[in-house]
């Protein structure tokens, strides 16, 4: 009877495992992800029939077990049905095996389908900043075509405002009414440039050694920021207030949830807004806005910062351009301080702090500070970035307005032909008999009106002068118009009409 149920068992065991299906193990290497699921899922389904076939005669042979009488066939079950549980068990492992696999290939599949969405979406940021930067070169080059001609109407500003002193003296008023007369503040708009201005993106740095320099010691923009600051002064430029002011309003409300308020983008971004709220005549709420910034900044960054003498700088032009000079002098000499300790003594942002801080002590009529202070951003200007570079001529030609000021006529008379002279030398290499500074053109020209051997080509002796020279820098320009107009002051009228006649050929040319 036993042997008969060990045939019959054994028998529909191979019948059953001979019915399952496996791949042929030299395809195995050749199948695809589908292949590979499609034969896991024909695997599973023969395990678990073999399982259940399993699980059938196990509990056959339990049942015969019972009926059994001698020790020997209840033995010989016994072991038949130990071997039919690890058959069971290898089966059950066999299914778990292939349900992992099941899992991992639904789990690849979504992995796959994630990497779809990711590269789609590259490619959209791609092509996103493609369009930012397109836009962005267009708008730096909107940008420096506006300063240049802001440049421009700021020099024309001070050359008229200066025709208007001298045409006082012209009419022969008294000293009294020439004091009364010369209540007019100098402008501030030639101040150091706002820090955040000063650094912006696709701005290049006018001097390698400085840049780098300010690149150890100075402050950048964040470069998180630094697209938004870019979007906000196109904006602002452009007159669009209404724009830029609710742009930087959701900048700094997302700065202050991510970052918190006490954080130093946040203080740029104070700093921003402050600018446009300056642009737009709001004084008190950029004032608000710019001690809000330098309070986080002293407690974030430290009092010797540079971004904090940034921040000085601008309520140092906030107070000025309100009139408020005792208050924005000791502003800008401590924002001074911060760069002379953290950049030396002799760095060209510590020169124009400098100018900053003469304009401002000239404005009170503080005139021996003045030369102090021009005097030394002219040496640091001369030693660090040369005798050619713009700003030697822009803080000759302030001090030149500071002796001015205070009627020392031969000393201004002097700078501008300094000034002057720099220009023919750069552009012609030597002063010599058959190349000469203009202004030695102008005083030849007056010798010759006064012994009355005229010539009638006004430009003749010097030929293309100012052809070949072209004035290009707004500086050179205004200097000959300055010193055209101390010439008429000293009754050199032939000399005058010369060097203003050349400046405005030179500005339309340009």
């Amino acid at each position: 009877m036993t042997s008969e149920l060990e045939v019959s068992v054994w028998g529909r065991k191979k019948k059953t495992m001979s019915t399952m299906v496996y791949p042929r193990e030299e395809k195995l290497d050749k199948l695809s992800q589908e292949e590979i699921i499609s034969n896991t899922k024909l695997v599973m389904q023969g395990l678990e029939a073999l399982k259940n076939e399993h699980n059938s005669i196990l509990h056959s042979l339990l049942e015969t077990i019972k009926c059994l009488k001698k020790d020997e066939e209840a033995n010989l079950v016994h072991e038949k049905s130990n071997l039919l549980r690890k058959s069971v068990e290898m089966i059950e492992l066999g299914l778990g095996e292939a349900q992992v696999m099941m899992a991992l290939s639904n789990h690849l599949n979504a992995v796959e389908s994630e990497k779809q969405k990711l590269r789609a979406q590259v490619r959209r940021l791609c092509q996103e900043n493609q369009w930012l930067r397109d836009e962005l070169a267009n708008t730096q080059q909107k940008l420096q075509r506006s300063e240049q001609t802001v440049a421009q109407l700021e020099e024309e500003k001070k050359h008229l405002e200066f025709m208007n002193q001298l045409k006082k003296y012209d009419e022969d008023v008294s000293p009294s009414e020439e004091k009364e007369g010369d209540s007019t503040k100098d402008s501030l708009d030639d101040l150091f440039p706002n820090e955040e201005e000063e650094h912006g993106p696709g701005l290049p740095h006018q001097h390698s050694s400085a840049a780098a320099a300010a690149q150890q010691g100075g402050y950048e923009i964040p470069a998180r920021l630094r697209t938004l600051h870019n979007l906000v002064i196109q904006y602002a430029s452009q007159g669009r207030y209404e724009v830029a002011v609710p742009l930087c309003k959701q900048a700094l409300e997302d700065l202050e949830k991510t970052s918190g308020h006490d954080h130093p983008d946040v203080a740029t971004m104070l700093n921003i807004l402050a600018l446009v709220y300056r642009d737009q005549n709001k004084y008190k709420e950029a004032a608000h806005l710019l001690n809000d910034a330098l309070s986080i900044r002293e407690k974030t960054l430290g009092k010797d910062h540079p971004a904090v003498a940034a921040t000085l700088n601008n309520l140092a032009v906030l107070y000025g351009k309100r009139g408020k000079y005792k208050e924005a002098e000791p502003l800008c000499k401590r924002a001074l301080e911060i760069r002379e300790k953290v950049l030396g003594k002799d760095h060209p942002d510590v020169a124009k702090q400098l100018n900053n801080l003469a304009l401002l002590c000239q404005n009170q009529g503080k005139y021996e500070e003045v030369e102090y202070y021009y005097c030394r951003a002219l040496e640091i200007y001369e030693s660090r970035l040369g005798p050619d570079d713009p700003n030697v001529a822009k803080t000759k030609n302030n001090l030149a307005s500071c002796y001015l000021k205070q009627g020392k006529y031969k000393e201004a008379e002097v700078l501008y032909k300094e000034i002057l002279t720099r220009a023919h030398v750069k552009e012609f290499g030597s002063v010599d008999d058959e190349h000469k500074p203009i202004w030695m053109h102008a005083e030849e020209r007056e010798e010759m009106s006064k012994s009355k051997h005229r010539d009638s080509a006004p430009y003749a002796e010097y030929g293309g002068w100012y052809k070949a020279c072209k004035v290009s820098s707004p500086t050179v320009n205004t200097t000959l118009r300055n010193l055209g107009a101390l010439y008429r002051r000293q009754g050199k009228m032939e000399a005058a009409e010369t060097l203003e006649e050349c400046a405005m050929r030179s500005r339309r040319q340009a």
